[in-house]
């Protein structure tokens, strides 16, 4: 799979870099080089798309439901 990212040099801490993935809400990463920003948001990516089973969600009042558009 491939998604666009968007790479921004950190305007408050100069020598990082952010990266979001604007395709998937709330993934986001950072890195002191472009490289190693790119080499976070892989994995990052990775994470959000892991099925929710495998990152634990449960509890009290959690319902996991599937629907069909």
């Amino acid at each position: 799979m491939k998604f666009k990212v968007v790479v921004r040099e950190d305007r408050e801490d100069p020598g990082w870099y952010n990266v979001s993935c604007p395709s998937l809400p709330g993934c986001h990463s950072q890195g002191r080089t472009v490289e190693e920003a790119l080499m976070n948001i892989k994995e990052a990516i990775e994470l959000y798309l892991e099925p929710e089973e495998d990152v634990g969600i449960s509890g009290k009042g959690v319902q996991l439901v599937e629907v069909e558009v």
